[in-house]
């Protein structure tokens, strides 16, 4: 009977500890990141970015549109996000040949509750329009050229985020 009372008792602790363990801790984040997606999707799936050909006037500058089309029932996050621990869509040009970005306007978010957040998110859904102004010098070369351009996206649902991912396109930009 003496054998039988520590292997209870050792049995009781273990349960009473792992029954500790298991329950919520309560913190001051009222707004935890939401949950990655499980799998090989990542958020290129669910976006597609495109953009216009722009005329640039030598010594002048023009306003290139980069479009991201959101597949219904997704949404990516504005930028800035809301929050820093989100991923904000972020677009990148690469420049050279006398031609350089003055800056990128990124459009008006959308604000919504998602269950995963405390507070509503910043967010784009549908189609989302970039703006950015690009410049060119007085002696750059006259003609087309395509410049490199990457966006960085996070796609996410009602439910949970996808990871994030890089959507690759070119602007056609013509020098006068």
């Amino acid at each position: 009977m003496l054998r039988r009372i520590p292997g209870a008792l050792i049995s009781l602790s273990l349960a009473l500890f792992f029954s500790a363990c298991s329950q919520r801790t309560s913190g001051t984040n009222t707004s935890p990141a939401p949950a990655l997606a499980p799998g090989p999707g990542t958020s290129v799936r669910f976006v597609q970015a495109s953009a216009a050909d722009v005329q640039i006037p030598a010594g002048g500058s023009a306003e290139a549109l980069v479009r991201l089309t959101i597949q219904s029932g997704y949404h990516v996050n504005a930028n800035p996000p809301t929050f820093s621990y989100l991923r904000a869509t972020e677009v990148l040009v690469q420049t050279g040949e006398g031609v350089s970005v003055g800056f990128i306007t990124y459009p008006g978010p959308l604000t919504k509750k998602f269950s995963f957040a405390e507070k509503p998110l910043a967010v784009y859904e549908g189609e989302a329009t970039i703006k950015v102004m690009l410049k060119a010098i007085p002696s750059a070369t006259r003609g087309a050229r395509s410049l490199p351009t990457k966006v960085n996206i996070q796609a996410c649902d009602d439910q949970v985020c996808y990871a994030p991912g890089t959507l690759e396109l070119s602007i056609p930009a013509t020098i006068k």
